[in-house]
């Protein structure tokens, strides 16, 4: 009789665990819900911007970039930090940051104000996006709870890019463009309250010092990787700007490689990428990073210039392939993990994004939606439900409690740079062959035939590199800090 009390709390303490851990996959999801929110939500708002503002052509377009650019340029640098400096507190720190410039860029009264609030909306999310991401998986063991735990996260992800189009049309028509920044800071506020209840796991700064030189080449290098990209879409890859550019990205992270192999305590630990499967998913994100952005902004295009679509009208026409997402990662991908191997499904995602990519190739002047468009969108998005849980499992699996900012930081990097490269050769060959044959069809077309060629590239590697046998922890880098494992009562402690 007097064990009673003992087994009954047995449930209850699972239960409590159980509830914790939903609280903490709920908390990060959102957090990275509004974070891809505002990657797309401006977009419609930037006629209005453009004419309240007085914004020349050249100066609006930095809006978008100047986020793109600090953002996609820092998620190493943030995710490093995350790992030294504690998970907990890089995610607090970013998340108030971010909620400030949202508010700056809401009550920017010139360009130049509204231009450099972006730009640190953009560092502040390079800081809290690897940070949930860690904070994630080493509050979820690998295995079911894990794969469950990054099928919710790229669920998210998908729905807040559609959530931003729809959202950018109707707070402008109706609010107004300012709008837009400041439905951020409310909130992020109430996060900001909850996030003491995550985790407080501390971070490893013992292992070294902050690889300040590491740090420096690798996001001025991204960063010139980026701006040359955008130039080169606006000017020519030709153009001397472009070109000296390029080839300061080509010189900053070819000097990263070589400082990081010397340095005692590297900002990128190149034995990270040392096992097959994990450069095979971060190979495949890089490519996939560029059929996503591609397909999104072709068919946002397709819809609005030639079948004569709303702004809003459009995001409505893409929620499809969002839902897609959400329900193929949500309910199939975290079930089929437990069946098939990652390679498994990284190649079935990936025919079934090529297959999508193959039928919006087909698109005519005279097209409709229902027939040329969503079998396309739904296809492809089905692909993306499929692969990137199953990329991200492959980059964050087997790697060691004290690397997982850095871990979920080269994910969220090579979508983020495959998206970048990926848009400019998509968008370049696009507009030389419009230009060519005066029909944007005709561009759009090959944009889409191109990023079949992509998927299909993708599969090749991923064929090649990735091992047959189900993805497993490494042991080699066990050490330190210890291996990855399930979370104990002491990581889920919130004092």
């Amino acid at each position: 009789m007097a064990d009673h009390p003992k087994n009954d709390a047995t449930p209850r303490h699972a239960a409590s665990g159980s509830q914790r851990t939903a609280f903490v996959v709920s908390l990060i999801c959102t957090a990275q819900f509004v974070l891809q929110l505002d990657f797309s939500i401006v977009n419609v708002a930037l006629p209005s911007i453009q004419r309240e503002l007085g914004m020349p052509a050249a100066e609006l377009q930095w809006i978008v970039t100047g986020y793109a650019l600090a953002f996609g340029s820092l998620l190493l640098a943030g995710g490093r930090l995350a790992d030294l400096l504690g998970r907990r507190q890089v995610l607090a720190l970013g998340l108030a940051l971010f909620g400030i410039a949202s508010l700056a860029c809401g009550l920017a009264q010139w360009p130049i104000m509204l231009i450099i609030a972006r730009i640190v909306q953009g560092a502040a999310g390079a800081m809290a996006s690897p940070a949930a991401l860690s904070l994630l998986t080493t509050t979820n063991a690998e295995g079911a709870a894990r794969n469950r735990a990054l099928a919710m996260w790229q669920a998210t992800t998908a729905a807040g890019a559609t959530a931003g189009i729809v959202a950018g049309g109707l707070l402008t028509q109706y609010l107004g463009w300012r709008a837009v920044f400041l439905i951020n800071p409310p909130v992020i506020a109430i996060m900001l309250a909850l996030v003491p209840r995550l985790p407080a796991a501390k971070g490893f700064g013992s292992r070294g010092t902050i690889d300040v030189r590491g740090a420096l080449l690798v996001t001025t290098g991204i960063a010139a990787l980026i701006f040359g990209l955008g130039s080169g879409q606006q000017h020519g890859f030709t153009a001397p700007d472009t070109l000296v550019t390029l080839a300061l990205a080509v010189f900053l992270t070819t000097g990263f490689v070589f400082a990081e192999k010397r340095s005692a305590a590297p900002m990128l630990p190149l034995s990270i990428l040392a096992e097959p499967a994990r450069r095979a998913a971060i190979a495949a994100m890089l490519l996939i990073g560029a059929i996503l952005a591609g397909y999104v902004y072709f068919a946002s295009l397709y819809l609005q210039k030639v079948l004569g679509f709303s702004p809003v009208a459009t995001g409505l026409a893409l929620v499809p392939s969002t839902a897609t997402v959400v329900l193929v990662s949500t309910l199939g991908t975290r079930r089929l993990l437990a069946r098939f191997s990652i390679r498994g499904l990284l190649l079935a995602g990936l025919a079934s994004m090529g297959a999508g990519q193959l039928w919006l190739a087909q698109i005519t002047a005279g097209a409709s939606y229902p027939a040329a468009v969503l079998p396309g969108l739904v296809l492809t998005a089905a692909g993306v439900g499929l692969a990137l849980p199953a990329a991200s499992i492959a980059i964050t699996s087997g790697v060691r409690a004290g690397d997982q900012g850095l871990a979920g930081a080269l994910f969220t990097t090579s979508q983020q740079t495959g998206a970048a490269v990926g848009l400019a050769i998509l968008a370049t060959a696009a507009a030389a062959t419009s230009g060519h044959s005066s029909s944007l069809v005709d561009g759009y077309r090959l944009s889409f035939l191109i990023a079949t060629g992509l998927a299909v590239l993708a599969a090749i590697i991923v064929a090649l590199q990735l091992s047959l046998k189900p993805h497993r922890v490494e042991t080699e880098h066990q050490h330190a800090d210890g291996p990855p494992a399930a979370p104990t009562e002491a990581q889920l402690d919130t004092k």
